[in-house]
């Protein structure tokens, strides 16, 4: 009896160790067509905490202030669904544009991985007239 009781412990325990956040984003890039620089893009990507604890955002990085993140201000619950918003300001930018977020979170990984990638049409100059082209 005592090593049937020792056994249960020891699988609880262990179970109740092994319980960990899970990132299931629904998508984890954002592609968007062709777009005037400019133009400031907005995403909402959606996610799942497939896990069996909580799931917490601690802070993102993003290469360039140009990226903006809100991240959920409560964890996630096991089960539960949430939404992060990305926002990214085209201007000054120009071609093909890769923004790479990072989560820090409480997930195995501890760091996450989301993406926003678009092709911006750079605005055009307009060169002034030469005295010669008036002639």
């Amino acid at each position: 009896m005592k090593t049937f009781l020792l056994i249960n412990f020891c699988l609880i325990t262990a179970l109740g160790i092994s319980q960990e956040a899970v990132f299931s984003p629904k998508y984890s890039t954002a592609k968007f067509p062709k777009t005037k620089e400019g133009k400031i893009i907005n995403y909402v990507f959606e996610f799942k905490n497939t896990g069996d604890a909580a799931l917490e955002f601690y802070s993102y990085e993003v290469e360039c202030s140009c990226t903006k993140v809100e991240l959920p201000n409560e964890p996630t619950q096991p089960g539960q669904n949430g939404r992060i918003s990305v926002s990214f300001d085209t201007n000054g930018k120009s071609y093909f544009q890769d923004r790479i977020i990072y989560l820090q979170t409480n997930t195995e990984r501890k760091k996450e991985k989301l993406r926003l990638k678009v092709y911006v049409d750079p605005k055009t100059i307009e060169n002034p007239t030469s005295e010669k082209d008036k002639n």
